[in-house]
């Protein structure tokens, strides 16, 4: 599991800092968490596959978190893309999305689109993961967004070498955990491996600090936030509906996250490791997120 983040600015893009996108990459499946504009070619830099991405969260309806899914719809188009795009956001999505993929000339008639809009709870659970989103306080319709992995399989090492198992589809049927033939005999998932608790990465876009971001947060192992700026700016934050790094670093130790990754920066801030020097100071494991940078779990 990977994020990586494909653009870390506010509402104006500068020369170090594209618009609002995240990629999470999980095993070969790419989801995005907002687009946008100059997502397509943040993609290309990061050698990252356009048409490995089914998924796409939007926060809400923003230019600067959104523009980008015309230009990468359109790659999509033209690139033998054949799965189906699903795209998620707030009350509105359909007529915005609609009114974006008409806006200009272009032939998208094969491209298969699905597009929801979503409230709260589960918005989409596999066999490995689900999705879950509530409702955040900004000036339009806002969600944040919750990636939870299902308790995993792991393998009792020490068992499974003296059962002589060897790597491969055996060990694979183990950890999905169904029972495998070894050497005329039943050996099952129960005495060969162990569960363990999945990760969860939040995502908290742009918000006044509410209840929802601190449920959505909850235990989390990273949590991306909204820290558009800084303490000193917080009746701005107040106008705007956003939060400051002090506001993203008290949302992180209440919700007894891991990891705090700020991003979404003003572009009054050319450094932002004030920011983070800040942030820091309430919540100790803390990163202020620039283009490009990776976070492996």
């Amino acid at each position: 599991m990977q994020i990586i983040f494909l653009g870390t600015s506010c509402a104006i893009p500068t020369k170090e800092r594209n618009h609002t996108s995240i990629a999470l990459r999980y095993h070969n499946e790419i989801i995005l968490f907002d687009c946008g504009e100059g997502t397509q070619r943040q993609l290309q830099i990061a050698k990252l596959k356009p048409t490995k991405i089914n998924k796409i969260f939007v926060s809400h309806w923003h230019g600067d978190h959104v523009i980008g899914l015309l230009g990468l719809v359109q790659t999509l188009a033209m690139s033998e893309y054949n799965k189906t795009l699903h795209i998620f956001g707030p009350k509105g999505t359909k007529k915005y999305l609609n009114n974006l993929l008409h806006s200009c000339v272009m032939d998208i008639s094969d491209l298969k689109i699905e597009c929801y809009e979503v409230t709260k709870g589960r918005v989409v659970e596999t066999e490995l993961y689900y999705v879950e989103t509530l409702p955040l306080e900004h000036l339009c319709p806002t969600n944040a967004y919750a990636f939870v992995e299902k308790p995993r399989r792991k393998i009792k090492v020490d068992v499974v070498k003296k059962l002589g198992i060897p790597e491969g589809p055996l060990l694979g049927k183990l950890q999905m955990g169904k029972s495998i033939k070894w050497k005329g005999k039943r050996v099952t998932p129960k005495e060969t491996t162990f569960l363990t608790k999945g990760r969860k990465i939040a995502y908290v876009a742009d918000t006044s600090p509410c209840k929802n971001a601190l449920v959505i947060a909850k235990n989390a192992d990273v949590l991306i936030c909204d820290s558009t700026y800084s303490s000193d700016m917080k009746e701005k934050a107040i106008e705007y509906k956003h939060m400051t790094s002090t506001d993203a670093a008290q949302l992180a130790a209440k919700a007894n996250v891991k990891q705090l990754l700020l991003t979404h920066f003003s572009t009054r801030y050319k450094d932002v490791s004030a920011l983070e020097e800040e942030a820091s100071r309430i919540f100790p494991n803390t990163k202020a997120a620039k283009d490009f940078m990776k976070i492996t779990l």
